[in-house]
C-alpha cells in the first residue's frame, strides 16, 4: 500500500484548489501556502510529480528550481516587506515525504527564537493563531500578481 501523499492528493484536485494551494505553477511546479503557518506568507513550492528526494528531480524540474525560489523570494518582499526568505526542504514528515521547499518570510514581526530554524514552531501553533483561509487567499492573488 502506498503511504497518503498530501501533495499528490492535492495535485489530483488541481482544478478544483482554491488560490491559496495554487498560487502559481508551470509544468514542473505548484506554489502554495502553508495551511497550517501562523506566519502569512509561509509559502511552500513542490514538484507537480511524486518525487521524495531532491536528486531525483529531472534535469527540466532542477533547471527551473532557483527561478521560482529566487522570484517567490521577490514576491514576498514585495508584499509582506520581510528583510529576506528563508528557503528549507526536509520532507520527512508522514503525509509530507513528497519534496517541497519552505520559501518563508522572515519578517520583522519574528521573534529571535522564531528566526532561523526556529520558524518551524509557527508551524505548530493551535488553530485559532494560524493564517484564516480567507487571508491566504487574498496573499495568494497578491503573490501571484508579482510572480
Amino acid at each position: 500500500m502506498t503511504p497518503f501523499c498530501h501533495a499528490c492528493d492535492a495535485e489530483a484536485r488541481f482544478a478544483e484548489l482554491p488560490p491559496r494551494e495554487r498560487i502559481a505553477c508551470d509544468a514542473h511546479w505548484r506554489v502554495a501556502h502553508a495551511y497550517n503557518s501562523a506566519l502569512p506568507g509561509w509559502l511552500v513550492l513542490l514538484p507537480r510529480r511524486h518525487v521524495t528526494a531532491v536528486h531525483e528531480l529531472t534535469d527540466a524540474e532542477a533547471a527551473t528550481l532557483g527561478r521560482w525560489q529566487v522570484g517567490l523570494s521577490r514576491a514576498l518582499r514585495d508584499v509582506t516587506g520581510c528583510a529576506k526568505t528563508y528557503v528549507v526542504q526536509f520532507a520527512e514528515a508522514e503525509g509530507f515525504a513528497h519534496v517541497h521547499f519552505h520559501v518563508v518570510p522572515r519578517t520583522e514581526r519574528l521573534t529571535v527564537a522564531q528566526r532561523g530554524p526556529g520558524v518551524f514552531e509557527l508551524l505548530r501553533r493551535p488553530e485559532e493563531e494560524q493564517v484564516t483561509a480567507d487571508e491566504a487567499d487574498r496573499l495568494a492573488l497578491a503573490l501571484r500578481a508579482r510572480i
